[in-house]
């Protein structure tokens, strides 16, 4: 599983940081994050794409791809602060699903073992499966919840006559003991799917599904803390999962499922910032960015973003763990300087 540079496109690391082989432990000792790319869409059930998502998000920047990234809200340089490497692509062939899920799931492990919370670059959602498989096998059993952005609750059992999917890793998940039922959070669903007999797995697995009715009418920061405390419970660190379509298309367009009525980038990147600078991240994905689809690069932007802003957190969690003036999101840009 030695490093095999990206499966698509010019061989480059996210925004220019160093690179590391999952095969040479060494290579990443000591590193605080891993990005690694997932190119695998042979689970989409509507638009393929998403196995250019890897290459789109490492590159969707209009800044020098230096290897530094200050945050103007947060007052850091993650890309600096943490070290922040980047292990290229698990080589997955989308006409082996099973192959391809063993790959990616063994190259995740190797990174949550080491210490490094592994942040993966999809593919499409069927890549969730082994990405938190792969993470939750690092820890205590039992121990890893899940909070979930998404339009679609990819909780499906059987599709094409298969068990593996993009609607369906979130059922495989649960079943495999990897991530428990009643630790599971969704926000965003919407839409005219699942239909009831789906509805009613989750609802006896105890499940916490966010739609956005919901949302609406609670306000999303009230359904952010209620899903934080029940994240929290019982568990000692969160796996996250966006899924680019849990946006709006008018917001992220370039994806296979889209679905009117959505989050706004704010809203996903406000979010992910709060998720990563309260809560104990173990592992992270950004999945089905579908660059054939993807006017003006605006998905892409969007998901390199979501990734500055995970990272930008976890970097600024740590500063303010070491003391000294914590991070007040009112404070004016200006002061102080």
């Amino acid at each position: 599983m030695s490093r095999y540079g990206m499966m698509y496109g010019p061989d480059i690391t996210f925004l220019g940081v160093e690179r590391c082989d999952v095969n040479e432990p060494a290579s990443y000792d000591g590193a605080d994050v891993v990005i690694i790319g997932a190119p695998f869409d042979g689970g989409t059930s509507n638009r393929p794409g998403a196995r250019f998502g890897p290459m789109a998000l490492r590159q969707a920047c209009y800044l020098p791809h230096d290897g530094s990234r200050p945050s103007l809200a947060l007052r850091v340089d993650a890309l600096r602060d943490l070290r922040v490497l980047d292990a290229g692509d698990v080589e997955c062939y989308s006409g082996d699903v099973e192959g391809a899920l063993a790959a990616i799931e063994e190259a995740v492990h190797r990174i949550a073992a080491s210490g490094a919370v592994p942040l993966v670059l999809g593919g499409d959602h069927t890549v969730a499966l082994p990405d938190a498989r792969g993470t939750a096998r690092a820890h205590a059993a039992g121990r890893t919840s899940m909070i979930h952005f998404d339009a679609h609750a990819d909780t499906g059992d059987i599709a094409f006559g298969h068990l593996y999917g993009h609607g369906q890793p979130m059922r495989r998940l649960i079943e495999s003991g990897a991530i428990r039922g009643d630790r599971f959070l969704q926000i965003g669903l919407r839409g005219y799917w699942p239909e009831p007999e789906t509805l009613d797995w989750m609802a006896a697995q105890n499940m916490r599904s966010y739609e956005m009715t919901e949302i609406v009418a609670r306000g999303l920061e009230e359904c952010l803390t209620e899903s934080f405390r029940i994240a929290l419970d019982d568990c000692d660190q969160i796996f996250l999962s966006v899924d680019i379509d849990v946006c709006d298309p008018g917001h992220a367009p370039g994806t296979g499922t889209p679905e009117p009525g959505g989050l706004s980038a704010r809203q996903l990147l406000d979010s992910v910032r709060r998720i990563c600078y309260e809560l104990p991240v173990a592992g992270m994905e950004v999945v089905e960015v579908a660059p054939p689809y993807d006017h003006a690069d605006i998905t892409a932007f969007l998901g390199n973003r979501v990734i500055l802003e995970a990272l930008s957190a976890m970097a600024r969690r740590r500063k303010d763990d070491e003391g000294g003036p914590r991070w007040d999101p009112r404070q004016p840009l200006l002061d102080g300087r």
